[in-house]
């Protein structure tokens, strides 16, 4: 576990203009550096680095962050892997937490055995390939796939030879037999007495890692036999299936400004595909997509292409694969999914169409829409009350899994269209509510209307207490340390006016961790449904003094907790509404007198 405080040293220490700058053109303007936006494609700068908040936000895709957030996106790389990047570039050493260091150094002495097995196996197949007696076998089979020498050694292909033995005698002198058995090379049956090779007459495929590092295989039959056509490495230290994606490195290695990813079902595809030209598609290793795999493809691309086989099969793939993409879908996000002819892979399509008529398919594949709405309707007969109801339910149980944007409220009006039912009623029978527009106010005194009808009062106050509560977050977008200022038991109490449950939520963390800086309390937020109105209040100019911001942050909150016991008497009065007084209890009537005796 690394420590938070040296987190957040490290993300103090950090010049985040230096790290885009060294992986982006940036120009200065102003006290801000200005480039393309490297996460969407544009020909005019949208791209904003700001050196005094240590934030990067672009205008047209919304991606923000801190320093860490900028190597997780662009570099793909997880959590761990940015800060020791970062750590390492401004030459520190990643400590652990104390009563942690010693399992932590055996898991990463056993993480670096493992990765130098992996590495001398590797070695030892493309060895194999260009050497071994029976390699014009292989060479003849690759070429008759379309593949040649070149592709072949970009994606590192080698041969595992039959025999039982071959790759644990060959490394028997540099690795250790339980080293090379934890790795998934070697099967232990302890209770036959047995070892032997676990890839054996195999062409074999090396999975690498986002650094290049071999962690696992994949095997496929050369002969068509009873074997299993494809056999993948086990689970391992170092190798996570639901995690890692084939191809995923040497996409990004060839393809610098990549734009979308292709996601196929077996390594043959994604060579073959690269042997055409096609070089941004990936696999998933013998499992269906999961949200560790969509995460991974977001953080690379803002465009998934699911290209799967036609039949059953294929398309329960890549239903699953849906499920999993929606909790991920913000704006600028897009999903399609290609559904081949019957009988028919990436690697066989690709060989009878070609390049460029493979590509026209891709651009014409269903949108992540159609093919939601297209699936939910074939069981559903959508002519009848009774059907277009259990549309309307599934399809917003499905809806409800997305965070609130601009691409959910636009399915919701598909889904409006299809039902004939508003989209206020779809949002009222499925307990969604409307998120308030984003919108960044001015940052003056906010003065809440005097007291009007109680018909129209409800509306204006509304309004009130979001443009309060969108202020109080405002300030602590730019400074956590207000939050000194208030009692934060009793601002608890806020949980009872619905415009500042965000406002909680951000008050709380920054009240659990006090040294949070407001970049990294963003962080926090980032996978948020209300994460972009955040990044744009962080982003929006912050007019008060440094010096008057916990005073005002005071203020604002008290005039909150003074709208909350309105709120409190005016519930009150309602719930005795319609009775006169003759009617009321004597309970009733001293709640009514303790809810009009003035304050003091």
């Amino acid at each position: 576990m690394i420590p938070p405080d040296f987190i957040q040293t490290l993300r103090e220490r950090a010049d985040i203009v230096d790290i885009v700058g060294s992986r982006v053109n940036l120009v200065k303007k102003g006290k801000d550096h200005w480039g393309l936006c490297p996460f969407h494609d544009e020909k005019t700068a949208s791209f904003k680095v700001s050196a005094d908040k240590q934030f990067y936000y672009c205008f047209g895709c919304q991606a923000s962050g801190s320093a860490l957030d900028f190597l997780q996106t662009y570099d793909g790389l997880d959590f761990v892997s940015a800060v020791e990047t970062l750590a390492s570039r401004l030459g520190l050493e990643v400590p652990q937490v104390k009563g942690d260091r010693e399992e932590d150094t055996r898991r990463r002495e056993e993480r670096d055995r493992l990765s130098n097995v992996t590495r001398l196996a590797s070695e030892f197949y493309q060895r194999q390939l260009r050497s071994h007696p029976d390699k014009e076998r292989v060479i003849s089979y690759l070429k008759g796939r379309g593949l040649t020498g070149e592709i072949a050694r970009e994606y590192a292909l080698g041969f595992a030879p039959g025999g039982w033995d071959n790759l644990m005698t060959a490394l028997a002198d540099d690795t250790a037999d339980e080293d090379v058995i934890t790795a998934g090379l070697i099967v232990d049956r302890p209770e036959e007495k047995k070892r032997y090779d676990r890839f054996r007459d195999r062409v074999m495929f090396p999975i690498r890692d986002i650094r290049g590092r071999t962690i696992a295989f994949g095997g496929r039959v050369i002969s068509d036999d009873d074997k299993p056509k494809y056999l993948n490495s086990p689970e391992t230290p170092i190798f996570h299936k639901g995690r890692e994606l084939y191809g995923l490195f040497e996409a990004k290695r060839s393809n610098r400004q990549l734009e979308s990813l292709i996601v196929v079902e077996g390594y043959m595809d994604v060579v073959a595909l690269a042997q055409h030209g096609i070089g941004n598609a990936v696999a998933t290793l013998g499992t269906a997509s999961t949200q560790d795999h969509v995460q991974r493809l977001f953080r690379t691309v803002n465009t998934i292409i699911f290209c799967f086989d036609g039949d059953r099969a294929g398309r329960n793939a890549a239903w699953k694969a849906l499920l999993n993409c929606l909790p991920q879908m913000g704006d600028g996000r897009n999903v399609r999914f290609e559904f081949l002819p019957d009988g028919e892979d990436p690697d066989s399509m690709v060989r009878k169409e070609g390049k460029d008529r493979f590509e026209l398919r891709l651009e014409r594949a269903q949108l992540l829409s159609e093919f939601m709405f297209g699936r939910l309707s074939e069981t559903i007969d959508v002519q009848s009350i009774d059907g277009r109801a259990q549309l309307a339910k599934e399809g917003m149980v499905l809806l409800m899994q997305m965070p609130d944007t601009m691409f959910r409220a636009l399915m919701i009006e598909s889904l409006s269209e299809k039902t004939g039912l508003s989209t206020d009623k779809l949002q009222q029978v499925s307990g969604m509510t409307r998120a308030p527009a984003v919108e960044v106010p001015p940052w003056d005194e906010y003065d809440i209307p005097p007291d009007l009808d109680e018909e129209d009062e409800g509306v204006v106050r509304d309004r009130g207490r979001e443009r309060l509560a969108r202020e109080a977050l405002h300030v602590l977008m730019h400074t956590t340390e207000v939050v000194s200022t208030i009692d934060t038991d009793e601002v608890e109490r806020l949980a009872g006016i619905p415009e500042c449950h965000l406002l909680l939520e951000v008050i709380r963390v920054a009240v659990q961790e006090p040294n949070l800086s407001p970049v990294m309390l963003l962080s926090r937020f980032r996978m948020h449904s209300d994460g972009a109105l955040l990044t744009e209040l962080a982003e929006a100019e912050q007019l008060l003094a440094v010096p008057r911001l916990p005073s005002h942050f005071k203020g604002v909150i008290d005039r909150l907790m003074g709208e909350l016991d309105k709120l409190k008497k005016q519930e009150g009065t309602r719930s005795l509404s319609g009775k006169s007084l003759a009617e009321l209890t004597e309970d009733e009537k001293a709640r009514l007198r303790a809810l009009h005796r003035p304050p003091g």
